[in-house]
């Protein structure tokens, strides 16, 4: 199994990234404000304009480290890779598969029925921790929705019947999401997404965990030498990461979700955190994104035992772990993708 190493996440925003020697080094202008090994390293993460130097990225190339550039607000804006990995066999498979409605709806339905699995269970641990606090009535009807959801996507003959269903189930899980929130109900609330720009607190830690997974299954596919941009169930567009998005469906309740709520439940955060815009647009502030990263690395090193492999893994393993149950999947060693059911 993949030893799991350290993210570096850069957020001062007027930061250089340099390398010496096999160290980066983290610059703000004469000013050497830190450096870290690079073998201690399996992503950099930076939110700084200046950027990186040349010399630096062709070091994480070579080294297969990913480099993923952000605006200082958070929104993805490139990353820097070296060569694919795996052989081009693997990715003519995903490209046959991706364009055969009968082989692609396969893949796709495993992912939405893990995605539906694991929102009806965090909504049951929810109803067993804290029951007498909340509505059990519309919660559990919630997850009779995803149940019945559950047993027809299992039998969806095509992309859009899947497509249908899995919006019917995603609509009963974010019904009663602002129900689990159990914290602070005046900053706190969810009554519906909002992103680009996301228009409350809650929207806006939702998008910010969303955009951090993505990148994490992106490096994830791409390290098992898949195309991370032809998916199975998001059509493709120029620039999106279809098959990332894809494979995080099945993480965003157990992984995303359950962590922005943990943060929101454990009053972790404050009104404080959060800059109201004219506009209606709620941002994080440096400081809060600095609370959000440093949780968000601390629950990546939180073991549980794979579902599927019954191995104990880092929470921050599972999207890598699933990219290379898929990629053996495409191959023919397994008979389906066995999708991540947390538990």
């Amino acid at each position: 199994m993949r030893k799991m190493l350290n993210t570096l996440f850069v957020l001062t925003e007027d930061s250089y990234l340099t390398l010496d020697g096999e160290n980066v080094v983290v610059r703000q202008g004469e000013t050497e404000k830190g450096r870290f090994p690079l073998h201690t390293l399996e992503g950099i993460c930076t939110f700084a304009y200046p950027g990186a130097s040349p010399a630096l990225m062709g070091a994480c190339c070579e080294r297969g480290i990913n480099l993923r550039f952000h605006s200082p607000r958070g929104r993805f804006l490139a990353r820097v890779s070296g060569t694919s990995n795996g052989n081009v066999l693997l990715r003519r498979t995903q490209y046959r598969v991706a364009d055969d409605p009968d082989r692609r709806v396969l893949f796709a339905r495993n992912m939405i029925l893990g995605k539906v699995y694991n929102g009806r269970w965090a909504v049951h641990r929810t109803l067993r921790d804290h029951g007498m606090r909340l509505d059990r009535e519309k919660l559990e009807a919630a997850c009779g929705t995803m149940r019945a959801c559950q047993e027809s996507i299992a039998q969806a003959p095509d992309d859009d019947t899947l497509r249908g269903l899995e919006g019917v189930a995603a609509a009963a899980y974010f019904s009663v999401l602002d129900d689990r929130i159990l914290g602070d109900k005046n900053t706190f609330y969810f009554h519906g997404r909002s992103r680009r720009p996301p228009m409350d607190p809650m929207n806006a830690l939702l998008s910010f965990a969303y955009s951090l997974l993505a990148s994490d299954c992106t490096a994830a596919l791409e390290s098992v030498g898949l195309d991370a941009y032809v998916g199975f169930l998001h059509t493709d567009r120029p620039g999106r990461a279809s098959l990332a998005l894809d494979l995080m469906e099945e993480l965003r309740p157990c992984l995303a979700d359950r962590f922005v709520l943990s943060l929101v439940n454990n009053r972790k955060l404050n009104p404080k955190d959060f800059q109201f815009e004219e506009s209606g647009s709620v941002l994080l502030t440096d400081e809060a994104r600095r609370k959000f990263l440093r949780a968000w690395q601390e629950n990546k090193q939180e073991t549980l035992t794979h579902p599927y492999l019954q191995e104990k893994i880092p929470w921050g393993l599972a999207p890598y772990v699933q990219a290379l149950l898929l990629a053996r999947c495409l191959r023919g060693d397994l008979d389906g993708y066995p999708p991540f059911l947390w538990k």
